[in-house]
This record gives C-alpha cells, structure tokens and sequence, in this order.
C-alpha cells in the first residue's frame, strides 16, 4: 500500500458535523499540569523532584533530538519550546462522559486532538501559546510506534493522526517540520487527566458574551461569569456548535479564553501562596500525564519554573495557527504559509506581539476589557533599573487570531 494513502479510521470534524466527535480541548488542562511546574516556584519543584521517580520517569518518551540537551535553560539560544497535546484515550472510568467517541463508528484509535506549542523566549522572557487545528492538514514524518514499527512518511494527512503512527514522539516530529522550530519537552494528558486535573484546581472563571446551548455536549450555561470544573468545563471546552460559527477553529478561541482565565489564576497571588493547593496540583498533574524524557528531570522544571513564573500577562499570548480552507476538503484546512512565517519570525525576534485580527460573530469569542495585573512586590535588595517600554513591538496579519492573558475575552455563544 502506498505510504501517501494508507487507510486511516478518521472522521473530517473541522466542519459542522452532527457525531460530537472527539474532545479537543484536552491540551488546555495540560496547562494546568504546565502552570503547575511554571509558576509554582521552588517550594513545588523540591516535590516535583522526589515524586518524579514513581509518577512520571517510568513511562517517559524519549524525543529525537534531544538526547545532549544542554542542562542549564540559560544555554538554550533563542528560548525553548513544550509541546502539549492531548489524546482522546476513551478510559473506562471516563469513556461514559464522550458518547459517540468512545462507542461509535469512529472510536478506534488514539488521536492526538489538541496541540500546542509553548515557546518561552529569552530575555525579556516572553510566552506564547500557538494552537494548531486538529484537522490542519499536512505532511507526517516516518514514525517508529511504541512496538518498534516504522510507519512510512505521509504528503498530506490530518495533525491529530500522527499520534497513532508514533505517539508523543511523532506528533513532536510532525510540528517540528511544519514550523521549524525544535521541540526541546513535550507532554500530553488523556479524558481522565482533564476531570482529576480540573477538580484538583477548584474551577476556572469563564465569560459567555451570550448563551451556550449545545445538545452533542449537553452544556447549557447562561450569560454571564461562571466558574467551571470536572466534567462541565469538559463540556464547555468541547463545546463547538455552541459557540461561534459551530467549527473547531471557533473552538480553539473559546478554550483559549479557558487558558488566559486559568493562567490568570494560577499566577494570582492567592492561588501561589497557597502551598498545600500547589502541592495537590502537582501531584494531580504529574499523575496524568506522559512527559518526554527531558521534562522527566526535576532539575530542569525547577529552572523553567524560575524561567517564567513572572512573565506579565501581557506578554502571554496566545494564537491560532493561520489557516485557510483545504482545496480538497472543505472540512479540513492548510497552513497559510505566509502568515504563519510572519508569526514565526516575530517570535524568533522576541517581539512584544500584537494580534490584529479583530473577532467577528464567526468567531468563539468576543474581546472586551483589559485585565489588570497586580504589581509585583518590589526586592529591597534589587538594583536592576525599572522595566522600559518595549520598542520591538510586531503586528500580526489579521488573519492570525488570538489574544493576550491580559485581555478578558468572553465566549461567542450562537444562542441568540
């Protein structure tokens, strides 16, 4: 069989199907196991590093590639990048929430349904946070799976089915010829990951615009402020004809509102200076999800902990993948290669970046009012001079979606 068209068992779900399809919005709670380990500081990481034996060295994936990685981030020139992806493993205690997912016509397999790379940059560390479409349609490397099986290269195939030809791994290959950029730590989270990791967190604030009335998740929220856990937040951030135009790029900006509430909270004093919280959070977080082999060293997350937990909220951004519909498949889409390399070199640069695409009735969220930030607590001891306004600012093509943590986005619910 020839290698470009090997069968696949995959549904075309970017369009606005009727079966629910699978939960997309799994990445955003491997955020939390992020934030977790980003912004918790020393105290978590000296936990991180005696629990890491039992919870996550064991089933590490080693990513081509990474094997002489330098041991100090301060070595990595230009920053480094995480990937997170979340896989819809239909587990038996879970598998009762997902419907169609999991007993359907479309339940084989593994996919990797969300995907995410984080790029934290040098100094001035910056953040940013770029989603790829699940049915972004693009070349696939060889991949050898956990067998030791080594499946052929691919021309032109959905993002979420490199997970089934080579796990972890694979789908780290695959985005790293897409953009590029070397992926120096990866991680992904499963369905039960994403109730055990939200719980543990006590919700997240979400804002509808207006209401979300969506029958293939079951979730029905009014307008107005919410605060979502465990199997509702489920729900609301696998919502897709709930919000927007009802497609999956919608979606990505209503779980991107997830993200900014969440990172928001995470870095909030109240929530850092509550140890015991921290510690349940990581421990919930590392218990749920498959790292690479380099995330695995307690060492290293202590440093990308101390890397990034005061980034300012508005140099956390987070953007969508620039697309356009796929020729072939009007529910797929392609890479809009100039935008996307547009984007690419602004965060090579550093760039304080600014999203100009401004969001229309189309689209899952509406932006509404700056968030502020509280200021951090002065060192007596420093003497570093006051923080100066940026002068590599770079605006993005409009057709680059997104938003910064700093922006209060609100969901774009189509219940008029």
């Amino acid at each position: 069989m020839s290698p470009h068209t090997r069968r696949r068992r995959t549904l075309a779900r970017h369009g606005q199907q009727r079966t629910p399809g699978a939960v997309s919005q799994l990445l955003k709670f491997i955020a939390i196991g992020l934030a977790v380990v980003l912004v918790s500081g020393l105290g978590v990481a000296a936990y991180v590093a005696y629990d890491l034996t039992s919870t996550v060295s064991a089933n590490a994936v080693e990513l081509e590639g990474t094997e002489e990685l330098p041991p100090d981030i301060g070595e990595y020139k230009g920053g480094f990048n995480l990937l997170l992806t979340g896989v819809d493993t239909c587990e038996e205690a879970y598998a009762q929430y997902f419907g169609a997912r999991c007993d359907g016509p479309d339940s084989e397999g593994t996919l990797n349904d969300v995907n995410l790379l984080v790029h934290v940059s040098e100094e001035p560390r910056r953040i940013t946070v770029v989603s790829f479409p699940r049915d972004l349609m693009l070349g696939i490397p060889a991949c050898e799976d956990d067998e030791g099986n080594m499946h052929s290269a691919m021309s032109k195939q959905p993002l979420n089915t490199a997970y089934t030809d080579g796990g972890l791994n694979c789908v780290a290959k695959t985005i790293t010829q897409l953009t590029g950029q070397e992926i120096q730590f990866a991680a992904s989270v499963t369905f039960g990951g994403v109730i055990e990791i939200t719980n543990a967190i006590g919700g997240v604030d979400v804002c509808l615009a207006n209401p979300i009335k969506d029958k293939y998740t079951g979730l029905d929220m009014a307008a107005g402020t919410h605060t979502v856990q465990g199997l509702q937040a489920l729900q609301f951030l696998r919502t897709r004809h709930g919000v927007g135009d009802g497609s999956d790029l919608g979606r990505i900006g209503n779980q991107q509102q997830y993200m900014s509430s969440l990172v928001r909270k995470l870095i909030s004093s109240d929530t850092l200076g509550n140890f015991p919280m921290m510690l349940k959070l990581a421990n919930t977080g590392l218990s749920n999800m498959e790292t690479s082999t380099s995330l695995a060293n307690p060492t290293m997350i202590a440093q990308i902990a101390l890397a990034v937990k005061s980034v300012p909220f508005e140099d956390i951004v987070f953007l969508q993948y620039p697309t356009g519909t796929d020729a072939d498949n009007p529910n797929k889409v392609v890479a809009n290669k100039s935008a996307a390399q547009a984007m690419w070199d602004a965060i090579n640069e550093n760039a304080q970046l600014q999203v100009t695409h401004e969001n229309t009735a189309n689209d899952g969220v509406v932006v509404t009012d700056p968030v502020p930030q509280e200021p951090a607590v002065p060192d007596p001891a420093a003497t570093a001079p006051a923080t100066e306004e940026p002068t590599n600012v770079v605006a993005l093509p409009n057709s680059i979606k997104g938003n910064s943590a700093a922006q209060q986005t609100c969901s774009n619910g189509n219940v008029r």
